[in-house]
């Protein structure tokens, strides 16, 4: 967490916001990787390491995220020095993901990455539809999740993703600014999903839900308490969500590729599992 700074320094260097808040959860649910500059100026280049299912031999999962080499140092071979060192050195025959930009893809196909999915990046002032019931519950229950609520949305989020994500779940509650849950007719939780800040947006993700009704349910009751614009990274396969998203004001703003090595592809029921919590962790 000392880094912490340092980190944000190399986001902004690079053109990216700081986003302090994010990096202050990856680093404490994750391991930061980084380079010392040599000019003694911070980080020449970091990356992030989040661990998943990890049973004390080697974790089921891996995702790297914040893969990020200072202007003044590119080109110099230092991101593909930090990456083979955690993807061969440190977590070798682990299933490992990241989503990638255009521009980071030829490197990580390199390393042996796959595209196994996209994402889509929306962002923009969410309105809600004047009739209302478009945005209400469609047979669920949406309301604040409490203390009790933990282990189930952890068990709804293990068997959704495929593997077990406890030290990143029970950090939510700090986290993020709301935490939603959605319960059907018999009180059997459905769904559930956050929204954290970033800079001038509010992030939703995760977002977990049964179907297509109770992920709009979920984003319009997070829409809801903010005046911010929203941002969220949706599996383009769930075309009717994005659909009705961009109805609603929120705009593409760019598409990411989800990258695996020595997986065919993530884990878990991805029809359930709508947007990560950040593109940086899964």
């Amino acid at each position: 967490m000392a880094d912490l700074r340092h980190c944000a320094d190399l986001s902004e260097d690079r053109g990216w916001p700081r986003e302090d808040h994010k990096w202050g959860l990856l680093l404490t649910a994750g391991d930061g990787y980084g380079i010392d500059a040599p000019d003694g100026q911070g980080l020449a280049a970091a990356c992030v390491v989040t661990r998943y299912g990890d049973t004390g031999v080697k974790p089921d999962l891996a995702a790297i995220g914040m893969v990020l080499v200072a202007d003044r140092y590119a080109r110099k071979g230092l991101g593909r020095r930090l990456m083979r060192h955690v993807c061969d050195d440190l977590l070798p025959g682990v299933p490992l993901t990241l989503h990638s930009t255009p521009y980071g893809r030829p490197l990580y196909e390199e390393l042996g990455f796959g595209v196994t999915g996209r994402a889509e990046m929306l962002r923009g002032a969410f309105r809600p539809e004047q009739d209302g019931p478009a945005d209400g519950p469609a047979g669920a229950r949406v309301r604040p999740a409490a203390a009790e609520d933990l282990q189930g949305i952890v068990r709804l989020d293990t068997e959704v993703f495929g593997t077990d994500r406890t030290h990143l779940i029970t950090r939510l509650p700090a986290f993020t600014d709301r935490l939603l849950v959605a319960e059907d007719p018999s009180g059997a939780l459905i769904g559930y999903a956050a929204i954290w800040p970033n800079m001038d947006t509010h992030v939703v993700g995760p977002l977990i839900a049964r179907d297509t009704a109770v992920a709009k349910a979920l984003v319009a009751a997070l829409a809801a308490g903010t005046d911010r614009d929203l941002r969220t990274d949706v599996d383009v396969r769930h075309e009717e969500l994005l659909t009705w998203l961009k109805a609603r004001g929120m705009e593409s703003v760019a598409f990411n590729a989800v990258m695996t090595r020595d997986i065919p592809g993530l884990p878990g029921d991805w029809s359930r599992r709508w947007a990560p919590l950040t593109v940086a962790a899964g």
